[in-house]
């Protein structure tokens, strides 16, 4: 009973505390365009806050895999520090922009879309990269014979923040008021400053588990990806980027895409149900793959379902001539939806189809330097779905809303083509394996 109790206090509890906390990076988009109109910038310049913050996430992930390997108190508490600092440096720079512009000299204040640029993007993507590694093996270690439910019960405590947080934040917005924005952040950043601590306090690996001793920490990390050949990891990193970038291109057109389709009218519910599939993919997918012999299997699963999906709406036209069509319609959100499942079930069964073919020795380490695809997909996935939105195709009025259907369709097309080159990855180039290939380094 003792050790039951042990897995939820110091494993699967404190891993909820630190996810629910971080994931809500992802509410960035829905006050972007205010803190634009507040400090005097496009949104598409305070839109680069967002993608640094995710590019820090990844390598911050990557290079300080080690600490996270040697001391998760080290690590949760310098993402609790890191992650509460960004938040409120961030309130601090848009009071400053504000100041400049609103209240002052009318001029926008570079100093501030800097600031918030190294307080939102640097420090806070810092905190994300070791806040999101800092539970994953520990729940591993708890959770031994579910490893893909556990890590995906927390990891999709990051895909769920978003929805959970939003109507918060919107409410918080509406009470504060005129200026309200950078009072915002103070308030979260002392909210999750709190819930982060917590988690750090209470985060603890098993007592029986023993780490195993390494000469240094690059004989450690090359040692252990030496095991395998080499190309099967490369293959790893490739297709989870790829899942990622195409994600991203989606997600990042979903709002207008829905509006092309003729719901503008429940763009908000389809987000907050996009958000639901994407944590089910996070927590689904990795529980299934907990009943495979491969855990590789999920990710075949999950581009030939996204390619399907793709196809169908390419052939269709769905998004160019959806409005007021019923069946194209469900298959523009079917294609949204499954999209939002596969983009979280990569992310959840990262670390433990790593831990298959590596085993737990330096999962922490490897698992970072594999989260590197994560920062660079963040500046490519929404940034080439803009470029090809804003050069092809072209701008029209869609019953009332200016949009470019052509536009997200030819998106389509790119992601389909790269959907198709990671099938080909998982299904030739990653080595085949069983779980219980690795045993003996779990026990």
């Amino acid at each position: 009973m003792k050790n039951i109790q042990n897995k939820w206090i110091r494993g699967a509890i404190p891993a909820l505390l630190l996810h629910f906390s971080i994931g809500t990076v992802y509410c960035w988009s829905m006050f972007s365009q205010e803190i634009a109109d507040y400090i005097g910038y496009s949104k598409g310049a305070t839109e680069w806050a967002f993608s640094f913050a995710i590019f820090f996430l990844g390598m911050s992930a990557a290079f300080l895999g080690n600490v996270v390997e040697k001391n998760i108190h080290k690590s949760s508490l310098i993402a609790t520090i890191c992650f509460a600092l960004g938040m409120a440096g961030t309130g601090f720079f848009i009071w400053l922009g504000g100041k400049s512009y609103m209240g002052g000299s009318g001029k926008p204040a570079l100093i501030s879309l800097i600031g918030i640029y190294i307080t939102y993007g640097f420090i806070m993507g810092v905190g994300l990269g070791t806040g999101y590694l800092s539970p994953v093996k520990t729940l591993m270690l708890w959770f031994k014979d579910k490893k893909g439910l556990a890590t995906g019960l927390a990891v999709a405590g990051f895909g769920a923040a978003k929805a959970i947080a939003s109507p918060i934040m919107q409410a918080l917005l509406e009470k504060l008021g005129d200026g309200g924005i950078y009072k915002m952040f103070y308030i979260l950043a002392a909210v999750y400053f709190v819930m982060m601590f917590i988690g750090h306090l209470l985060l603890a690996k098993p007592a029986d588990w023993v780490e195993p001793q390494k000469k240094s920490k690059e004989e450690g990390i090359i040692a252990t990806l030496k095991r395998e050949p080499i190309y099967s990891y490369i293959g790893i990193w490739l297709m989870f980027y790829i899942n990622i970038t195409c994600g991203l291109a989606l997600i990042s057109q979903e709002k207008m895409i829905v509006k092309c389709i003729g719901l503008a009218g429940f763009a908000g519910i389809i987000s907050t149900v996009s958000a639901i599939f994407n944590a089910g993919g996070r927590l689904g997918f990795s529980a299934w793959a907990d009943k495979l012999k491969d855990r590789n299997t999920i990710y075949k699963l999950i581009f030939v379902l996204s390619i399907a999906f793709t196809v169908i709406v390419l052939a269709t036209k769905g998004i160019q001539n959806g409005y007021g069509k019923t069946v194209l319609i469900i298959f523009v959100l079917a294609l949204i939806f499954i999209v939002n499942a596969g983009y979280g079930g990569g992310f959840s069964n990262v670390p433990t189809l790593l831990s298959d073919h590596y085993g737990m020795g330096s999962i922490s380490a490897i698992h970072g330097i594999t989260l590197s695809a994560w920062a660079f997909a963040g500046l490519t996935g929404n940034q080439m779905a803009s470029f090809i939105v804003n050069h092809t195709g072209s701008f029209i009025d869609v019953h009332g809303v200016k949009a470019n259907p052509e536009g997200y369709q030819n998106v389509l097309y790119v992601t389909l083509a790269l959907y198709a080159v990671a099938l080909l990855l998982s299904l030739f180039l990653v080595k085949p394996t069983k779980k219980e290939a690795k045993t003996e380094e779990t026990k």
